[in-house]
């Protein structure tokens, strides 16, 4: 983007508006966006504007500063959702056999669970390791984007988001629509009871859940954060973790620069270094 010229579109939009929004998100939520993100702050923020009748982009970071409630809607509207049930297949076998190995697995959670298809597939995975929806396990998910946790809640989805599920599982755990909600499914009762979504910012020093936990999925969340906030989270959550505990990671993340805080033992999969303290609550 050319230093404070304005494009020509709808709105006024310069450098000035993108680094402010830059700098907001990551004070906000600790993401840092790249330069070549201009056109996507663009895009999404101008829907904030119309919505709000403001007469610009100077006049909605204005608002911003002090309408504490919108920043919630700022953060939601910048941050990306992409998802599918069972990306990365890998992972949740790699959960059944953690399963297996370790009887006494009584909390999990998935900490980027955005419209809810990864949290879906962890509760279908354990239900299908105890062969019944009435597990031990909790299973917590959360996401700093409050709009696409009430999705996930929701659970309902199009029909071609499950189109590379089985056909077992598409008749175990999910409804086909009538009606108004043709062309969509809904997942089963059952499965949608085994899930506490909750919202977790996880710059937050506090988080709302009980420890320790014994698997986390927090996959392709990491790349959104520079070293340091990484590392601040990182630790956060291998506290947070039993001894024994898994943390699973993104294809697209590598941890090798902080070896005093966590190991890995698979593709992907990490568990924390021995010797850091487990906060057990």
């Amino acid at each position: 983007m050319s230093e404070n010229k304005p494009l020509e579109r709808e709105f006024a939009y310069t450098s000035v508006h993108f680094n402010t929004a830059r700098t907001t998100l990551y004070r906000l939520a600790g993401i840092k966006l790249a330069d070549s993100k201009d056109a996507m702050v663009y895009s999404r923020l101008v829907r904030r504007i119309r919505t709000l009748k403001l007469a610009g982009f100077s006049a909605y970071f204005e608002y911003l500063l002090s309408h504490e409630n919108e920043h919630q809607e700022f953060i939601n509207a910048l941050t990306t959702n992409q998802t599918a049930f069972f990306r990365e297949p890998h992972h949740f076998e790699v959960l059944k056999q953690y399963l297996i190995d370790n009887p006494d697995t009584r909390r999990i959670w998935c900490a980027a669970s955005s419209t809810g298809e990864e949290p879906y597939s962890i509760a279908i995975a354990v239900a299908e390791h105890f062969n019944s929806f009435k597990t031990p396990i909790e299973i917590i998910a959360s996401d700093i984007d409050s709009g696409v946790l009430k999705k996930a809640e929701m659970g309902i989805y199009p029909l071609d988001r499950i189109d590379t599920v089985s056909d077992i599982r598409k008749k175990r755990f999910f409804h086909r629509g009538r009606g108004s909600q043709l062309g969509n499914v809904r997942v089963v009762p059952e499965l949608k009871q085994m899930l506490k979504f909750t919202r977790i910012n996880l710059l937050d020093s506090f988080w709302p859940l009980k420890t320790p936990i014994d698997v986390i999925f927090c996959r392709n969340v990491m790349i959104y954060f520079d070293k340091e906030t990484q590392e601040v989270i990182l630790k956060h959550m291998m506290n947070s973790l039993c001894e024994d505990g898994l943390y699973i990671a993104g294809h697209s993340e590598n941890f090798n620069m902080f070896p005093q805080i966590i190991t890995a033992v698979g593709q992907t999969t990490y568990r924390p270094v021995k010797g850091l303290m487990s906060a057990k609550t």
